[in-house]
């Protein structure tokens, strides 16, 4: 790639720039500022809910999206009005730049906050380097408090290294940080106290998120489906102390202990009780792009970039997919002709 086109991808937007452009929406009267780029496909974890133990046949690294076609794609969804950016995986620590990215995306105007999902593994390693950086928000992953159920769901014996790096992060000037739970009835939905507990002393939001049926087939069919009602259920009966509150677009369900620090937040995933707020723009490791969690159906964007597709190209195929987009996630999956096999594919 020519220099010259490596500094207009490095070079962020000015506002006189960026206004020009019309936002994304949908025929639906939605509007879309929240992306959510995954930046790899790799894990250093093997969660039952999400791969086989032997893993899945991954693409080559120089199949994925490159540093470049990343900061040019965050830099188009910039102009188009995107405000909010998450970075996923897979392992999103995994990668080596990731750190660059971060930096890259809060040096953008428009970008009102830039936030990244991680298993919490290799946490410490980032984590000034990401406070210096001016990262907005952490999600860290973690399904179980137990030793042994966390070598069961994973098949990996790390729970110590996440609980250290979760206190290293609520000990940070990173403004929000969450742990997102995925709850399975008869697995660890007896520990749902036991999350919502931490929030008492901590400024932190437990996030217990439905199973979803991108599992390759390990548990989508074993009955460990515990859907968001239920959860909230059996949190009120658990607990006379808990109210409900205001909660995020995301956040169907918020609730709080009396004088807690932090919150709770139930998300109906799979129920799909918050399609009708969607704002959300996903783009694959590979630079697929998805107007829905539930779509197989995308425009290849690294594809696109690489056979010399413009700024104007990229930016009108966005716009295109998007009033295209289905009314909800049953419409979006029912027209796909095939399931996804792994959440890794796609960041969540």
């Amino acid at each position: 790639m020519r220099m010259e086109n490596i500094n207009k991808i490095n070079a962020p937007l000015d506002s006189s720039e960026k206004s020009v452009y019309p936002k994304i929406v949908d025929k639906h009267n939605r509007s879309f500022n929240y992306l959510r780029l995954a930046v790899n496909e790799y894990c250093n974890l093997r969660c039952i809910y999400c791969m086989p133990e032997e893993g899945l046949p991954l693409r080559n690294k120089n199949e994925l999206l490159s540093k470049q076609e990343i900061k040019k794609l965050i830099n188009i969804s910039a102009q188009l009005g995107v405000s909010k950016i998450r970075f996923t995986g897979g392992e999103p620590l995994l990668r080596k730049d990731i750190n660059e990215l971060v930096k890259y995306a809060v040096s953008l105007n428009g970008i009102e906050s830039v936030n990244l999902t991680t298993n919490g593994i290799l946490l410490n390693k980032y984590l000034k380097d990401f406070e210096l950086a001016g990262l907005t928000g952490i999600n860290i992953s973690l399904d179980t408090l137990r030793p042994d159920r966390f070598i069961k769901i994973t098949r990996r014996d790390n729970l110590r290294e996440v609980l250290d790096n979760i206190q290293l992060a609520i000990k940070s000037n990173i403004a929000s940080i969450k742990i997102n739970v995925v709850v399975m009835r008869d697995f660890n939905h007896d520990e749902l106290m036991d999350f919502i507990n931490l929030t008492i002393e901590n400024d932190i939001t437990v996030r217990f998120i439905e199973l979803m049926p991108f599992d390759s087939h390990q548990i989508w069919k074993t009955g460990k489906f515990y859907k968001s009602k239920d959860i909230l259920k059996d949190i009120q009966e658990k607990s006379n102390q808990i109210k409900l509150i205001d909660g995020s677009n995301t956040e169907y369900y918020a609730l709080q202990i009396q004088g807690a620090k932090g919150k709770v937040a139930v998300i109906p995933s799979y129920t799909r009780s918050l399609c009708g707020k969607c704002n959300r723009i996903r783009i694959t490791a590979d630079g697929k792009l998805l107007n829905c969690l539930y779509s197989e159906d995308g425009f290849n964007l690294k594809t696109i970039i690489q056979n010399g597709g413009t700024d104007e190209e990229v930016r009108s195929i966005i716009l295109k997919s998007f009033v295209n987009k289905y009314k909800d996630g049953w419409l979006a999956q029912n027209s796909s002709e095939n399931q996804r096999e792994s959440m890794s594919q796609i960041g969540g």
